[in-house]
Formats: structure tokens, C-alpha cells, sequence
């Protein structure tokens, strides 16, 4: 695949006047493309080519790109209102949304069956004595570092718990959460460090093959049984828990910061008992449940929010991606009283703000967004379509060269690619993506080593468009090895 004078004028202007940091520009010419236009689940380049896109642009666009409903959406209230004044003067949209996300977490999770997978708990109109409260931020990270504020103000206790393989974002208070080296160790002489890192149990992973897997520092390794496997799992849980309770008797920790499945670490999905266990602890301790559903809310993993797989009730959830279908805007919503206990009223200066604070374009769109997932049952979807995913990802059958294993939740899959040895297989994990490219489909890598496809489509997606990908993926598999 060659680039046209358009895409290379745009890439060449990238790498004259922005920062040689971002975009990897492949000398080759086979990475990256330049998108021109999206819309549903394809994309177009700047060539006119039309690709299947399995990535929903970093999980953004689950109701589909340019979703007719939330474009209008914005495209009204751009000609009405393009801007207002944050935390001084509000609109009435950013009083709507602050309701819609009190309805769709902590007042649907207060049914007396708490989180059901969509329960009706309260009406628009008639909220539920137990709600939520909201502070609107613009990217994931800030909803994160809004969320370590409230717990600090909450609890009087600096340090939190993160997990190994975390992405909570890169500003410098997230950061302090996110755990691999590559975005950390530049600017470790200028981090509090305030987060003390244990290890994410992921759940262990069974090939179509019945070979079992548990994790380790490099891929997945054989597990001779059904029994050995759980044998191991709770030996790790009981590890885990060990090591968070003395963590809490030694430090002054306010706050458990998790997400439910790890995305930018490769998909990484804990056993059951994981979340639960880290609410009771939370529980004993004094300390508040922080849910990372930055990637994982909205439909992804086949539940509103991911959280709900297990029936875990956090005291604070961050959201952002989804949540507006490709406006940046991002909310860290918690329980109401906790929110007013941490934070005091305001009399003319907020402790925490921002210039765009609940933008109206931002707030137009993800109440189109929200009621698109609604109407369209897309995170019932999510849920039935990553079924059909994972199932056809079992089938595929490693070529001599390589080793495959598979996970997922909803439409939040995983293609994990090791050597016979073992090690992760980084370079042949690209050509493929590259490859995959070429031929019209668009996937990215995942996990530190860069070895693991991921699969994270608009909800919109069918079967027959993952089936598609799916023996595409196969065919690339086997010519490239």
C-alpha cells in the first residue's frame, strides 16, 4: 500500500509541526492511514478506501461514528449555544446530563435486585432517593484526577492502591496511577507517588484446544487441569488480599482505583471474585471504590457498566470515551452524599473547575448518545455479538510459528499472539495489524509488549461483519507465517 500525494502531504505536515512524539509514520507507507470521513462502523482515507474499523476510534463511537441523532445533536446546539461559562453561569443541558448519569448508575443500581443488568429503577421525572452527583470534566485523565480529589477530601487520607498493568491517563495526577515505566519514568523525579501498585489478577484463559493458561510476566503458559486452574486463582486471590490488607495497615490509603477489565494492558479480564473482594476490604478500611469505566462503560463489555458483571457498587465511577460518541467531554460521578461530604458549597470560587466544564455541545451529544444506546439495545448487543466474537476467535488455528490464545467481555476481545517459547511475539503482531490494513480492516495492538489485537468495534457491528473479520484475520494469519 503506497500513499497518495494527499496522505503524504498531511503526514509530511505532521512531522514538520507536531511533536515527533505522537504518530508513528511507518517508512514503509503501510502505516498509518489517513482518515477523511467515518461513519457507522467503516471509515474512509483520504484515498476513498473503505475499511472496517474494529476499534471504534479507542472505543469512542458505540452507538457508530457519526451517529445521525448525535451529530444533529451538536449541530443544534452549535447554532444555539457553542459555549458557556463552566462552574459561573450554567446551561440547561449540563443540568440534564448530571440527571441522565445519576439514572443510569447510582439510582439504576439502588433496585431492590442491585444491579440487574437494565433494571427501569426511576424515572426521568421521579429520581430514586439514593442518586449520584457529577463533576464534568473534558478528557478520561481528568475525570480520574477529579475522582483522587474527592477521595482525598473524603477520606483526609493521601495514598491509594493502583493495580500493575493500570492506564488511568497521563496527566500528572493520573499518572501518579498508571503503572507501566514507558509513560511513568521520564517524569518519576517530578510524581508524588502516591499510589502503591499490587498485582491484577487476571482471570485465566482456556483455548478452544481445553489447554489452560495462567499469566505470566510474558504470555500465557499450559495448566494441565480444570482443578489446578482454580487452585491457582485462589491462591493468587488470597495472595492479592494479603497484600492489600497489609498495604492498608501500613499506609494512610483513601482510595482503591481499578479498572474492572484492563484495556491499554491487553484485555485483561480478573476472576469474579476480584471486585467484590476489593469493596469489602474498601469497606473495612475506611477507604472508596473507584471504578475506571473510562473504556470499559456505556455497552462495552455487555453491561451499561462493567462493574455490574459481578454486582459491585463503587462509590465513585469515572466515564468518558462513549459517553458523547466523539465530543471530548468525560464525568467523574459519585454517590451524592459522599460527593457533598467531600466537597464544600461553593461561595464564588470552585476548588476544582475548568473553562469547558460541561460543555453544551459536549452535554447535547451525550444525551443523544445515552438515548441511542437506549432505544437501539446496543448494550444488549455488546453482549450477544462478543459471544459470536469470541466464539469465532477460538477457532482460529495458530500457524507453527506462533501461539494464540483468546478473552473478552461483550465486544472488549483480545487476540493474544506468543512465540513457542513464550516470548511475546511484538513484530509479528504488527505485520498482521499491517497487513490486516491493507486489506481493508482496521485493529491496533494492546498490552505492554505490544502483542495482543484487540477487538473493541461500534456496538453497532453485526455477526456477519465480525464472522468477516474474523476469517480474514485467519487467511493473514497463515500467509504471513
Amino acid at each position: 500500500m503506497s500513499r497518495s500525494s494527499s496522505s503524504k502531504r498531511v503526514l509530511e505536515l505532521l512531522k514538520k509541526f507536531e511533536s515527533r512524539n505522537l504518530a508513528f509514520i511507518d517508512p514503509e507507507g503501510t502505516w498509518p492511514i489517513v482518515w477523511a470521513r467515518a461513519r457507522g462502523v467503516h471509515v474512509w482515507d483520504a484515498e476513498g478506501k473503505k475499511y472496517l474499523d474494529l476499534t471504534a476510534a479507542f472505543g469512542v463511537a458505540a452507538a457508530g461514528h457519526a451517529n445521525p441523532r448525535v451529530v444533529k445533536a451538536g449541530q443544534n446546539q452549535m447554532a444555539r449555544l457553542l459555549h458557556a461559562m463552566g462552574d459561573i453561569h450554567p446551561h440547561p443541558l449540563k443540568a440534564q446530563l448530571a440527571r441522565e448519569l445519576s439514572r443510569i448508575t447510582f439510582e439504576r443500581w439502588s433496585a431492590d435486585n442491585p444491579l440487574a443488568s437494565v433494571p427501569s429503577v426511576s424515572s426521568r421525572e421521579n429520581p430514586s432517593p439514593f442518586t449520584g452527583k457529577t463533576i464534568f470534566c473534558s478528557s478520561g485523565f481528568e475525570s480520574v484526577e477529579a475522582a483522587l480529589k474527592t477521595a482525598r477530601l473524603a477520606t483526609g487520607k493521601p495514598g491509594i492502591i493502583a493495580f500493575e498493568g493500570a492506564y488511568h491517563g497521563l496527566g500528572y495526577g493520573a499518572l501518579n496511577a498508571t503503572h507501566r515505566q514507558f509513560f511513568r519514568a521520564p517524569f518519576r523525579d517530578q510524581l508524588k507517588q502516591f499510589a502503591r501498585f499490587v498485582p491484577f489478577p487476571q482471570e485465566f484463559v482456556a483455548q478452544a484446544s481445553s489447554l489452560l493458561y495462567r499469566r505470566f510476566p510474558t504470555c500465557d503458559v499450559p495448566v494441565d487441569s480444570k482443578s489446578k486452574r482454580a487452585v491457582l486463582r485462589d491462591s493468587k486471590m488470597n495472595s492479592l488480599k494479603s497484600q492489600l490488607r497489609r498495604l492498608f495497615r501500613q499506609s494512610p490509603i483513601g482510595a482503591v482505583l481499578v479498572e474492572p477489565v484492563q484495556g491499554r494492558a491487553g484485555i485483561r479480564i480478573p476472576p469474579a471474585s476480584f471486585l467484590p473482594m476489593l469493596r469489602r476490604l474498601c469497606d473495612e478500611h475506611g477507604a472508596l471504590l473507584i471504578v475506571d469505566e473510562i473504556f470499559t462503560g456505556f455497552g462495552r463489555t455487555g453491561r451499561w457498566f462493567a462493574c455490574e458483571h459481578t454486582r459491585t457498587l463503587p462509590d465513585l465511577i469515572c466515564l468518558g470515551k462513549a459517553l458523547a460518541g466523539g465530543f471530548p467531554i468525560s464525568a467523574c460521578v459519585g454517590k451524592a452524599g459522599l460527593m457533598d461530604a467531600a466537597w464544600p458549597e461553593s461561595s464564588g470560587e470552585a476548588i476544582h473547575t475548568s473553562t469547558f466544564l460541561g460543555h453544551p455541545v459536549g452535554c447535547a451529544m451525550a444525551l443523544a448518545q445515552i438515548a441511542e444506546l437506549e432505544k437501539r439495545k446496543l448494550v444488549q448487543a455488546s453482549a450477544s455479538r462478543g459471544t459470536e466474537l469470541l466464539s469465532a476467535l477460538k477457532t482460529l488455528q495458530a500457524p507453527p510459528s506462533l501461539r494464540l490464545s483468546t478473552r473478552g467481555l461483550g465486544l472488549m476481545a483480545a487476540l493474544e499472539l506468543c512465540l513457542p517459547d513464550g516470548r511475546p511475539a511484538t513484530a509479528e503482531t504488527f505485520s498482521i495489524l499491517k497487513r490486516m490494513l491493507q486489506r481493508g480492516y482496521i485493529l491496533i495492538p494492546e498490552g505492554e509488549h505490544g502483542n495482543i489485537i484487540s477487538f473493541t468495534p461500534p456496538l453497532t457491528i453485526t455477526k456477519a461483519q465480525l464472522l468477516e473479520t474474523v476469517q480474514v484475520l485467519a487467511k493473514t494469519l497463515h500467509e504471513a507465517f
